[in-house]
């Protein structure tokens, strides 16, 4: 089943140049993928990972991506980021092809590979800087989204005196730094324990509600999709497909026992019965 979803087409719009740190403009951020197909391996015989995803996001739309292991979620997040090549279709942000990694897509990993000879304000103010922006600018620019992400009293640190969840934050603002119309988070809190994965939750919800980026977001984790998401799509087994896209209807901002909600066990249950289905598929993909 391959599903596509259109939205209105707006006109090309220019944003502000990294480093101004503004909030994007509604138009901006627009994400395409139509008919995009992913094959790696060897050139004799490549295996296929995605098959003809097609897909729109709007502007500022929060999406989760969740799937069994092995079904190629990451795969989409690093070719929406320009790090893979697909083999067939075209994926677009605000109309413009994506074929290399670019400032205009901001990138979160699981791990936030932040430089340990730099000081966090350094870490956050380099994207800046190597835009071209002035170094007292670019210094104001880290200040402010640490600021944002609650580590201003941290700025002189650097990354090994920090926990888990605080480096996360850092990367999560370096990511914002060069003011990014489309912001890819891949499993980034995966690592970290419940109460500091609920805590980065919420500052990643504060900062996105208040800079308005487009965010593709990469989980296994059900109830971090539907807390997160407005959106949430499901992938088959491999090779990748989408086999459902559930929005979710919780008004925003979600209290903190929106688990209990019966709208959010709806969409858990509903989100559950594919990955379980789907996780079973891919074992019996490769049992011997």
């Amino acid at each position: 089943m391959n599903l596509h979803h259109s939205a209105a087409t707006a006109p090309e719009v220019r944003g502000p140049m990294p480093g101004t740190l503004e909030a994007a403009p509604a138009r901006l951020g627009n994400v395409n993928f139509h008919e995009v197909t992913i094959r790696l391996g060897a050139r004799a015989q490549p295996r296929l990972i995605l098959d003809r995803i097609s897909l729109d996001i709007p502007s500022g739309q929060f999406v989760c991506v969740l799937g069994p292991s092995g079904c190629g979620k990451s795969t989409l997040l690093n070719a929406l980021a320009g790090f893979v090549t697909p083999s067939g279709g075209r994926l677009a942000v605000d109309g413009d092809t994506i074929s290399t990694p670019g400032a205009d897509r901001g990138v979160v990993f699981q791990d936030p590979t932040l430089f340990p000879w730099k000081t966090v304000l350094a870490n956050v103010s380099l994207g800046p800087l190597l835009a071209g922006v002035a170094s007292d600018e670019a210094e104001r620019i880290g200040r402010k989204l640490l600021g944002r992400v609650g580590l201003s009293s941290r700025c002189e640190s650097f990354p090994k005196q920090l926990s888990g969840g605080m480096q996360q934050r850092v990367g999560i603002a370096r990511a914002l730094a060069n003011n990014p119309r489309v912001l890819l988070m891949d499993e980034p809190f995966g690592a970290l324990d419940a109460q500091t994965r609920s805590m980065m939750q919420h500052v990643l919800l504060d900062v996105w509600a208040e800079v308005g980026v487009t965010v593709l977001f990469v989980t296994h984790d059900i109830d971090e999709a539907v807390t997160l998401g407005d959106r949430i799509l499901i992938m088959s087994a491999s090779p990748g497909r989408i086999i459902d896209d559930i929005t979710v209807p919780i008004a925003r901002p979600r209290a903190d026992d929106v688990m209990f909600l019966a709208e959010f066990n709806h969409i858990k249950r509903r989100c559950f019965d594919h990955i379980r289905r789907e996780s079973m598929s891919a074992f019996a993909q490769h049992e011997v």
